[in-house]
């Protein structure tokens, strides 16, 4: 049980990370700017954010049944 707890923490510590990397969603009036600049130019940094949403997604996922699993032992 105790490995079940230090595998939960650092999945944790790794969704946490996951979103703090991801870019926002460029509100206010620089993301208006530049949202034009890279819709036009193109956005080159589109498939790092996919990585790192599906990252986040999974790393999500498991800490939801790790939580599971903590809570039925």
């Amino acid at each position: 049980m105790f490995v079940l707890k230090i595998i939960h923490l650092l999945i944790a510590i790794s969704v946490i990370v996951g979103v703090l990397l991801q870019s926002g969603k460029s509100a206010g009036m620089s993301g208006v700017i530049d949202g034009g600049a890279s819709q036009f130019l193109g956005n080159k940094s589109k498939g790092l954010d996919e990585k790192l949403s599906k990252f986040t997604t999974v790393a999500a996922v498991v800490f939801m049944v790790t939580s599971l699993i903590l809570a039925i032992i």
